[in-house]
């Protein structure tokens, strides 16, 4: 087994990010005498089964932020930006600003939302309306979870996404994430949680026994499970 290995499955990392998510609401809770309302977002659909575990230990709504990065005009694989499925669009860098608005980078921004809006619209049926319900009435923390972090480009937009939301904080959690990104990462939401921040990355799947692609059927089933802790 390789060293690199820090988690049997998606579910396993959901279960050991949990903990330390509740602890730290609990300490604003006795810091504050007020207790923080959190939903819990996760970017599918790899970050489901790891926010499933986490909203049930909080007991708290479970909802998605779609998220599609926006790949280079001549290598689609590298990331130059990213879209969400509601149109928030972020550009990674200068170099990334200036394809921006060239016909092929149009292109490739009308390709990854016109991706987000697919998934979204596939997802949207297993969504609950609790989340919705909650954040106009309380004032709510939104948990944003994903299976991991590599560049961090689509985390980030989901958090521009959710701060022009009705939220009194975004917090960005995830089981890892490479050192050197933290510092960036920081800027984008109010607090950071990651578990294991090696120095050798590569990508989000060397730390996983297993790390299937989440079929839509398994996104689905994630969302549904909030009915079983929220009694719905």
């Amino acid at each position: 087994m390789s060293t690199a290995i820090l988690f049997r499955d998606r579910v396993a990392a959901g279960e050991q990010l949990a903990p330390e998510i509740h602890r730290l609401l609990d300490k604003i809770a006795a810091v504050s005498n007020v207790a923080p309302y959190p939903i819990v977002y996760a970017l599918p659909r790899g970050g489901l089964p790891v926010a499933v575990p986490v909203a049930r230990r909080l007991r708290c709504p479970i909802d998605i932020v779609v998220a599609k990065k926006i790949g280079h005009p001549q290598n689609p694989e590298l990331a130059i930006g990213a879209v969400t499925a509601d149109g928030n669009v972020l550009w990674a860098g200068q170099t990334s600003i200036a394809l921006q608005n060239s016909p092929p980078g149009k292109i490739a921004l009308e390709a990854a939302l016109s991706k987000a809006k697919l998934q979204m619209a596939v997802l949207n049926s297993g969504r609950s309306q609790h989340s919705a319900i909650a954040q106009q009435t309380r004032d709510t923390i939104a948990i944003l979870v994903d299976d991991g972090v590599a560049t961090g480009m689509t985390m980030a937009v989901a958090a521009q996404t959710l701060r022009s939301q009705n939220h009194i904080a975004v917090w960005l959690c995830t089981p890892v994430a490479p050192q050197t990104l933290l510092p960036w990462l920081e800027q984008w939401g109010d607090r950071i949680i990651v578990l294991h921040t090696p120095k050798s990355f590569l990508s989000v799947s060397r730390f996983y026994e297993e790390f299937p692609q989440v079929e839509t059927r398994i996104a689905l089933a994630c969302l549904q499970q909030q009915k079983l802790w929220l009694g719905r």
